[in-house]
C-alpha cells in the first residue's frame, strides 16, 4: 500500500507541468483577473424594465440634494441641470418619511420580487444601496458641524463631493439603463450584486 501511494506520488510528480518548465521560466498567474465590460444588447432589455432602472437612480439623488447647497448656488450650469427636477424634490421632501416608505417599497415589491428581471432588481438595489451609504455623510454632518475658518472649508468640500457623487451616479445610472446597459456604481456594485438572487 506505501508502495503504491508512492509511486503514483512519482508519476504525479513526473507529469507536473512544473517539471517541464527551464528553471528561468516565471510563471503566470492562470486565473488572473479580467476586466470585461459589461453591457447588454439593445435587443436584451425590455423598454419597461430600462424605464423602471432608471427611474430608481433619482431616489438617491433626491435624498441627498441638500449637499449640493453649496454648489449648486455657486455654479449656474448645475442650477439650470437641476431646475426641472425641483418640483419632484420638494414632493419627495414634503413628507419627512417618504425617504423611508420609498425605501421599503423598493425594496420588498423591486428587489425581492422574482417577477422582474434581475436587470431592474439589480439596478434598485444599486440605488438603494447608495442611499443607505448618505447616512454616513450625514452623520459626519451632524457630528462636526463648524461655523467659520477651515472646518467650514473643508465641510463645503466634503458636501459637494458626495453630491457631486450623487450627480454624477444619477447621469450614468439613468444613461445607461436607458441604453440598456448595466451600470456599475463604485463602491455600490459588489453589494448590490450580493443582495440580488
Amino acid at each position: 500500500m506505501a508502495i503504491t501511494n508512492l509511486l503514483s506520488t512519482t508519476i504525479t510528480l513526473k507529469h507536473s507541468p512544473f517539471l517541464l518548465l527551464k528553471p528561468s521560466t516565471k510563471l503566470r498567474n492562470p486565473k488572473r483577473p479580467t476586466i470585461r465590460a459589461q453591457s447588454k444588447n439593445d435587443d436584451s432589455v425590455d423598454g419597461p424594465d430600462r424605464l423602471i432602472s432608471a427611474i430608481t437612480y433619482f431616489y438617491p439623488f433626491f435624498d441627498g440634494v441638500q449637499y449640493g447647497k453649496y454648489v449648486i448656488t455657486q455654479f449656474a450650469p448645475i442650477q439650470t441641470l437641476i431646475q426641472p427636477l425641483v418640483p419632484a424634490i420638494r414632493v419627495f421632501k414634503s413628507f419627512p418619511l417618504n425617504g423611508l416608505l420609498v425605501f421599503f417599497t423598493l425594496y420588498f415589491i423591486v428587489v425581492r420580487n422574482p417577477n422582474f428581471s434581475r436587470y431592474v432588481r439589480f439596478n434598485t438595489m444599486q440605488a438603494i444601496v447608495l442611499d443607505v451609504l448618505l447616512i454616513f455623510p450625514d452623520l459626519l454632518e451632524r457630528s462636526f458641524n463648524p461655523s467659520d475658518g477651515f472646518g467650514l472649508d473643508l465641510m463645503m468640500s466634503f458636501d459637494s463631493t458626495v453630491f457631486l457623487f450623487l450627480l454624477v451616479s444619477l447621469v450614468y445610472g439613468t444613461s445607461s439603463c436607458l441604453l440598456g446597459q448595466l451600470p456599475r456604481l463604485p463602491i455600490v456594485a459588489e453589494a448590490a450584486d450580493r443582495q440580488v438572487l
